[in-house]
């Protein structure tokens, strides 16, 4: 990569449980031309894969323990601003993203600074992965659309090019909140600061959630192990209290997730021990409950 742009951007990723093709995967970024890598390992990474990323030039960060995608994403941020960076791509373990992403990001970024559009976070379009739902962004009301780059209520961080003096004012993702719902609250806060989040048209990325799609009539959502069902419900209730959450989300919300709920219960079989899971995290995100989720499987650090 020629692109200057590059010699002040730093590339993120996170890490849990990689295998070996993908933290081949992560080994090849760092002679990509990018300021610096920086993993942020979430499971206990065994010695032997965090020397080979060591010896490639990455950046290895970890508590030794799952702190939640939203504290692992505050690390690397801070890392990378520690470094002198200007901006992060944020990637997820499974990402193949295109050579040409970050500087297709940069460009979509400078557009919007010299139309003078302050811009928190740009990100791609979601491609559908085989057997994945491809996660939909909805558009943001009366913000303004420039040269292909639409602008949208939040987006994925996987694939997303953020600003980092963005990110300084903006904040940190929430923590409390530990691995679902954490773009969506973040780039409403940013939207209610006075910086956007948008998507580029033409730039794109194969995108996973899930482990599969649950179909119901008009309806399709990411195949999720209960604890991930449970804390998406929990943190998306908790998030009508947020004064930042627009009234029109909210309302959206208060219709779709009781629906989501009753397609993941009957995808279970109509379990009752489901159905209890599911009012438990309805309970909790209501009384502010968060942090990780008390389900989390015993076999995850």
């Amino acid at each position: 990569m020629s692109d200057p742009r590059l010699s002040r951007l730093v590339l993120g990723v996170t890490l849990f449980r990689p295998g070996p093709d993908q933290v081949e995967r992560v080994r090849a970024l760092a002679s990509a031309g990018f300021a610096g890598v920086i993993a942020f390992d979430n499971s206990g990474l065994p010695a032997g894969p965090a020397e080979r990323l060591a010896r490639a030039g990455v950046t290895v960060l970890s508590e030794g323990t799952n702190l939640g995608i939203a504290e692992a994403l505050n690390r690397i941020a801070a890392a990378a601003r520690a470094a002198g960076a200007g901006t992060l791509l944020l990637l997820d373990q499974d990402a193949e993203p295109s050579g040409d992403l970050a500087a297709a990001l940069l460009a979509a970024r400078d557009r919007l600074r010299e139309a003078g559009i302050p811009a928190a976070v740009v990100g791609p379009t979601p491609a559908p992965a085989r057997g994945h739902k491809a996660p939909a962004y909805p558009p943001r009301p009366g913000a303004p659309e420039r040269d292909g780059l639409a602008p949208v209520q939040f987006l994925a961080t996987s694939g997303s090019l953020i600003d980092l003096d963005a990110f300084a004012r903006v904040g940190p993702f929430r923590s409390d909140f530990f691995i679902d719902g954490v773009e969506l609250e973040w780039c409403f806060r940013a939207w209610s600061l006075g910086y956007g989040c948008y998507r580029a048209r033409d730039v794109a990325i194969p995108h996973r959630v899930g482990g599969g799609v649950i179909r119901g009539p008009g309806i399709a959502m990411p195949r999720q192990p209960l604890f991930r069902m449970g804390t998406y419900l929990r943190n998306a209730i908790f998030a009508w209290r947020l004064p930042h959450v627009p009234l029109r989300w909210k309302l959206a919300q208060a219709a779709y997730l009781p629906l989501q709920a009753g397609l993941y219960w009957a995808d279970s079989g109509w379990r009752p021990a489901v159905l209890l899971r599911l009012l438990a995290a309805a309970r909790d995100g209501a009384l502010g409950r968060l942090g990780p989720p008390k389900d989390l499987p015993k076999d995850l650090p």
